[in-house]
């Protein structure tokens, strides 16, 4: 029994999330976790912590074998096994997060573990997994209260991990008023209900404001398929897909094209095919925004791009990137992985952390490419300056899987934590207009060739998760935490001394 539950409180757990839309899920699927860790020894709750993450990512990643069989052309053999050994790795960090809790605070009382310990390791092995490796954000537990009370009080002054950490310890709460009985329950599930209670408070505040006058936008979604958008006979129809749905939307102030929307290099296609483009749209009125990869004569590297046309033209390089899927990490060892995966454009440069916000459409925006918006922190760039922000992808990487949906969720808390309108222009969809309260405004239907039009509100102001990021949930976690160890440990060495009574 030890074993299955928190296999099935992995399982569930991803339930809590798009497309499934079960947030209240996260509470018992973690509150499972916690009760098998309460008498496990540092083995037993790295098992258990493991099966939890087998069951996690199991279910909610699984969408990968789609990504490297369907698109990357890998075999079945060789995408099932990589499938199962990057979910077995993922698995890891809950093992990481029960490990740690035995190992270090098993002389902590019960309900000091249930409502600190365990939730605060819970955290900080989330925020461990969103930054190792270059790290992987999905599935964190705050990223499915968006639409919650916790997501919408707790996220824009705590972010994902602060909606996270109250969902946890609503979990290990939870358990403890199961397990009471009489009064103390009584108690418990009152304490159960302040934080949702609290969290509706805070939800009350308006962070941010309107800053000038709305304008109208139109994002493109091309619906090109992956397995052609590359091949050269290929080019000319995409490069004229994209003209024409653009004439046929210049009414619009602004026009966003999907993540290397033009397949082919920016200075193959600038003269005879961009500077006519931004003529038009600037004869027009309107600003072009348009995802390409470029390719700098001066360092010989390639960068996956956005450029924007219009009074003011600038650039983006992307910053974070996707390994083994725009570049090789630790070439000379992993090379070889190229020639299982045949993805095309995978030698990308990292583009400069000291960028500056874009203009168009007359306002700053901060810019972000693919899944540079599923890391809460990353996406603070440009901010507070920028009055909105703009995220192109292509997503068609994860065909008709849960993933595009998981994908436009975390980009919904982007807006939510900064208290901006994001832009979301996708080649296959999720294409979106998400409200600074990470409402979704406007939806592109998945694998249409169309244009999703829309009006944005520019913002300004600034939300504490902007000012201020991960610190203000990691940082009182690690002092919470080292000075339990250092209590326990100060009582356990020096009994009936004044550090050992604290």
């Amino acid at each position: 029994m030890n074993l299955l539950l928190p296999l099935l409180g992995g399982m569930l757990f991803p339930f809590a999330f798009s497309p499934f839309e079960a947030p209240w899920v996260a509470l018992p699927s973690l509150a499972l976790l916690f009760f098998v860790w309460l008498n496990a020894s540092p083995k037993q709750a790295f098992l258990r912590g493991y099966l939890f993450g087998v069951g996690q990512f199991g279910i909610g990643v699984s969408w990968i074998y789609i990504s490297m069989h369907d698109y990357a052309a890998a075999s079945v053999l060789a995408a099932g096994l990589l499938s199962v050994a990057f979910i077995l790795f993922l698995a890891l960090y809950p093992a990481l997060a029960g490990w740690l809790s035995s190992r270090l605070f098993s002389h902590v009382s019960k309900r000091v573990r249930l409502v600190m310990v365990f939730p605060g390791l819970w955290i900080l092995c989330e925020w461990f997994r969103g930054w190792f490796l270059t790290g992987f954000t999905w599935l964190e537990t705050g990223g499915s209260q968006v639409d919650t009370v916790l997501g919408q009080g707790v996220a824009p002054i705590a972010g994902v991990y602060g909606a996270g950490l109250a969902v946890a310890v609503m979990a290990g709460t939870a358990v403890l008023a199961i397990a009471a009985r009489g009064s103390a329950r009584h108690a418990w599930l009152s304490i159960l209900l302040i934080i949702p209670s609290v969290s509706y408070g805070l939800s009350k505040i308006e962070w941010t404001r309107a800053a000038g006058e709305p304008f109208s936008v139109a994002l493109l979604q091309g619906n090109v398929s992956q397995d052609v958008k590359w091949q050269a006979e290929s080019q000319r129809e995409t490069l004229m897909l994209y003209r024409d749905l653009t004439r046929q939307n210049l009414d619009a102030r602004l026009v966003i094209w999907p993540e290397t929307a033009v397949p082919a290099f920016y200075h193959q296609v600038k003269d005879v095919f961009l500077n006519k483009l931004q003529q038009e749209a600037h004869a027009r009125g309107s600003d072009v925004l348009i995802g390409i990869p470029y390719f700098d004569f001066s360092d010989k590297r390639n960068y996956n791009a956005l450029i924007s046309l219009g009074e003011q033209q600038g650039w983006y390089f992307k910053r974070h990137l996707v390994p083994f899927g725009e570049y090789v990490p630790l070439r000379r060892v992993l090379g070889f992985l190229l020639d299982i995966l045949q993805i095309p454009m995978a030698d990308f440069t990292q583009g400069s952390p000291q960028q500056s916000p874009l203009t168009a459409a007359g306002f700053l925006f901060a810019p972000s490419i693919c899944y540079e918006d599923i890391f809460a922190d990353d996406s603070r760039f440009g901010l507070p300056q920028a009055a909105y922000m703009v995220n192109v992808t292509n997503d068609a990487w994860f065909g008709r899987s849960i993933a595009p949906f998981q994908h436009v969720q975390m980009a919904r808390l982007r807006a939510l934590e900064a208290g901006r309108y994001l832009l979301r222009a996708s080649n296959t969809g999720v294409t979106a207009i998400i409200s600074e309260r990470g409402s979704l405004l406007g939806v592109a239907p998945l694998f249409e060739r169309t244009a999703l039009k829309g009006s944005v509100q520019p913002m300004v102001g600034s939300t504490p998760y902007v000012r201020f990021g991960n610190l203000l949930v990691t940082l009182p976690l690690l002092i919470v935490l080292a000075l339990l160890i250092l209590r326990y440990k100060f009582r356990y060495l020096g009994r009936g001394t004044v550090m050992g009574n604290l």
